[in-house]
């Protein structure tokens, strides 16, 4: 019998000769050992695999720069409306790969890089993830949405909470990216370049070990610095009202300087920007302190200004008000706008001249989408350049700001709202304080004519909080400002209806088809993959005659203890089980560290059943649930986020639907929820949560998960226990699903002929014609001349 063959010897069977043109192998090879040499200086004695793929990078890049200019003279010969999304965090991942599906260049590459004696794959694993998002925010989604064109005071107070919404859906802000330039959208991504992106998850000896993301220790091959863009950001300071108008002086004054990355279309030609903003300190010395000695302490001030990029704050569901976040979310802001503004006067390309000075035209030609609540300083500082610098009346700098600006909203969690204290700010941007005070001012005004006598309405639609110390809610600020407000998924949108008077539109969360649909090969030991959300992983589904693989994918921001509590719980659970003689063979718990883009695009193929388990009403939408999906994975969960449209768009029996919908979970609340009659009813989940109390999975330190008990117990606000025996009673659904094939296999196909609405394409199409107005293409550029 001949010896099997190995992997890499089968890759070596499966070439695309017949597929690549002879031409352009040939013309990679070139360009891929001219990028070796004169790019890199390194020859193939001395070449690593780094080197190869930084050679074979560049190439790829040669490929997109003409297109790239191409596309900018274009917009600036058309003058098209432009788009400009704006998000504190843009979670990309890999680029190579990406790039030479829309350049239609994978097959030529990768047989280039055959003839050549290297693997595609293992170049494509020397990329490092551009990790500049938490997740859900950052490669952020949602679908179900309505527009509103609104006075805030129409939309803010509204008892119609049946009437109609119109389905869209919004993607991750790096897959938006993806799809404005495959719909030929005029679009720019705008954000910080942090130096170091999402923490690296270690697991050592079952506890969460963060390592610092340093992406660019190796340098970047796909962004270009533009000098020449940078542009001032101010802080501190004071105000002078004159009779000309207000000036902030004695400021302090931080560079932006732009990075940009070109984020291609789908074989359309079209290549638009991704512009990341990286804090520089100014150049000017005291001279004085130079004099004197000082000079190490003056270049050593210096990082204090470039801190503000210098990291990613590693959590996007908890407020944290830190001054050095503030900063970021304004330091993007004034960056992006300047830079909008400074295109907007510009006729066409190449011309420095200010051709447009009617602002009155700018929601004409500039349509900004505020990604949460981040980048709402956008509202004041508008306000602040029209009336202070470009003189316009507040009334017309006001209609002006709001047609311009759209804010989508996140999350409901009180702890994940941004509510600023008023101190900080009067410190930090003293005029910016003075601007959301007129802002607030006026629009109480407003309400209290329409609701005249009603202080309490006036309490509650305040943009500043009273009540302890003084805060600026900037959810309500983004509201206010804004002509068009959504949420992430039609329930989500509902919540905010009910809970912040605000009629929203609604948009469930996506992803480009592309990236999340590859096919791996399942993990050889698992029957069945069940990724799951962390949100309730304390109980152990009951062992079945399936051979079933548990998958846990989370990761806890560094200070966020009870997170950190939950990963050990499972990697405890995870010791007992697989390593029980009995059980061992037939169960397995493991707990897949790092999730990143380029991990889920591996991990999620091989599921066969996702489980979205959120009580009712906490998830705002999700994304994995998605991904899976489209990837066939089955789904087991509650009515919660994005799972409603889901389960909507396949059909609820291709769903494995479980638990209270958020009419019983405010229902249970007004009852009031106590954990311990569930304890005393369900001998199951008594004897799970006794093991877990009484260190069954840690022996060692037999105290070590009593606060989990303690706030399962005692402080669940999610209401676990509540849902835990319809939770059970759906799992034996699934086992016994998984025990028919046939039956099995047409639930996975109705699932995924069923996802097709939450492509991103679609989003972005609904976003473009109802948000922004503007109208997408499917029509190519011309292709460049060089």
């Amino acid at each position: 019998m001949s010896k099997p063959l190995s992997d890499h010897d089968r890759k070596k069977q499966i070439s695309v000769r017949g597929l690549a043109g002879v031409e352009n192998v040939t013309e990679l090879k070139q360009s891929f050992n001219r990028h070796l040499h004169f790019t890199l200086v390194k020859d193939r004695n001395v070449a690593t695999k780094r080197d190869y793929y930084f050679a074979l990078a560049n190439t790829v890049r040669e490929h997109l720069i003409g297109r790239w200019i191409r596309t900018q003279q274009y917009y600036y010969e058309k003058d098209p409306k432009r788009v400009y999304y704006i998000s504190l965090e843009f979670y990309m991942g890999r680029t190579l790969q990406n790039t030479m599906v829309n350049l239609a260049l994978e097959n030529a590459c990768d047989e280039a890089m055959y003839q050549l004696g290297l693997d595609m794959e293992e170049l494509e694993d020397m990329e490092e993830d551009a990790g500049l998002g938490n997740g859900g925010l950052g490669r952020l989604a949602g679908k179900n949405h309505r527009t509103i064109h609104k006075s805030y005071i129409q939309s803010v107070e509204t008892n119609d909470r049946n009437s109609p919404f119109l389905f869209v859906f919004s993607p991750f802000p790096a897959c938006f990216l993806d799809s404005m330039a495959s719909l030929g959208l005029a679009a720019y991504g705008y954000g910080i370049r942090y130096e170091f992106g999402i923490f690296n998850q270690k697991i050592v000896n079952g506890w969460q070990v963060e390592e610092a993301d340093d992406w660019l220790r190796f340098g970047n091959p796909w962004e270009k610095a533009r000098p020449e863009y940078m542009r001032p950001v101010h802080f501190y300071g004071r105000t002078e009202h004159h009779p000309d108008g207000v000036k902030w002086v004695d400021t302090q004054v931080v560079l932006a300087l732009p990075y940009d990355t070109p984020v291609p279309g789908y074989r359309n030609n079209v290549v638009n920007t991704m512009r990341l903003w990286s804090a520089k300190a100014p150049c000017e010395f005291n001279l004085k302190d130079f004099n004197v000695g000082g000079y190490i302490q003056a270049v050593l001030d210096r990082n204090l200004a470039e801190n503000i990029s210098r990291v990613l704050y590693p959590n996007d569901n908890f407020f944290e008000g830190k001054e050095l976040r503030l900063k970021q979310e304004y330091f993007v802001v004034s960056a992006t706008l300047q830079d909008i503004i400074r295109r907007f006067k510009v006729s066409k390309f190449g011309s420095r001249e200010i051709a447009r000075t009617d602002f009155s035209k700018l929601p004409d030609k500039v349509a900004i989408q505020l990604n949460d609540t981040h980048p709402a300083m956008a509202i004041p500082e508008l306000m602040r350049v029209l009336v202070d610098e470009e003189k316009l009346s507040w009334e017309k700098a006001w209609d002006v700001c709001v047609r311009t600006c759209a804010y989508t909203n996140h999350t409901v969690l009180p702890e994940a709202l941004e509510r600023w204290p008023v101190d900080l700010f009067a410190h930090l941007l003293p005029r910016h304080l003075e601007i959301v005070y007129e802002i607030n001012r006026r629009h109480l005004e407003n309400v209290a004519a329409k609701f005249p006598g009603d202080s309490d309405r006036l309490r509650r639609m305040s943009l500043i909080e009273e009540s302890g110390q003084k805060r600026i809610n900037m959810a309500h600020l983004c509201i206010v400002g804004s002509h068009a407000v959504n949420g992430v998924a039609q329930i989500h949108s509902d919540i905010l209806k009910a809970t912040m008077y605000v009629q929203h539109a609604s948009v469930t969360q996506q992803s480009t088809v592309f990236r999340f649909s590859r096919v791996y090969a399942p993990f050889p030991s698992s029957n069945m993959l069940m990724t799951s959300v962390f949100d309730r992983q304390e109980c152990i589904p009951p062992l079945s005659t399936l051979q079933p693989t548990h998958s846990f994918i989370m990761s806890a921001a560094p200070g966020y203890h009870t997170a950190k509590m939950i990963i050990r719980l499972i990697t405890a659970i995870g010791e007992v089980i697989n390593n029980d003689p009995v059980v061992g063979d037939r169960l397995k718990v493991i707990f897949l560290e790092n999730y990143r883009v380029t991990l889920a695009e591996r991990a999620i193929p091989a599921a066969d059943l996702s489980e979205q388990i959120s009580t009712a009403g906490t998830e705002a939408s999700g994304t994995g649930n998605m991904k899976f999906m489209l990837n066939g994975a089955l789904t087991i969960g509650t009515m919660d986020g994005a799972n409603v449209e889901m389960a909507e768009e396949a059909g609820e029996d291709n769903f494995f639907i479980f638990g209270m919908r958020v009419d019983d979970v405010d229902a249970l609340e007004k009852k009031g929820y106590h954990a311990q009659e569930y304890y005393n009813r369900l001998p199951e989940l008594k004897q799970a949560i006794d093991q877990i109390a009484g260190g069954f999975f840690s022996p060692k330190q037999p105290e070590l998960f009593k606060e989990i008990v303690n706030m399962l117990m005692h402080h669940d606000r999610f209401k676990v226990f509540a849902d835990y025996e319809d939770y059970i009673k759906c799992q034996e659904k699934v086992n016994e699903l998984y025990k028919n094939p046939k039956e099995w296999t047409k639930m996975v196909i109705n699932n995924i002929a069923g996802c097709g609405k939450f492509s991103s394409d679609r989003t972005i199409t609904q976003y473009a014609r109802e948000i922004w107005g503007v109208e997408p293409t499917l029509e190519k550029l011309p292709a460049p001349d060089v």
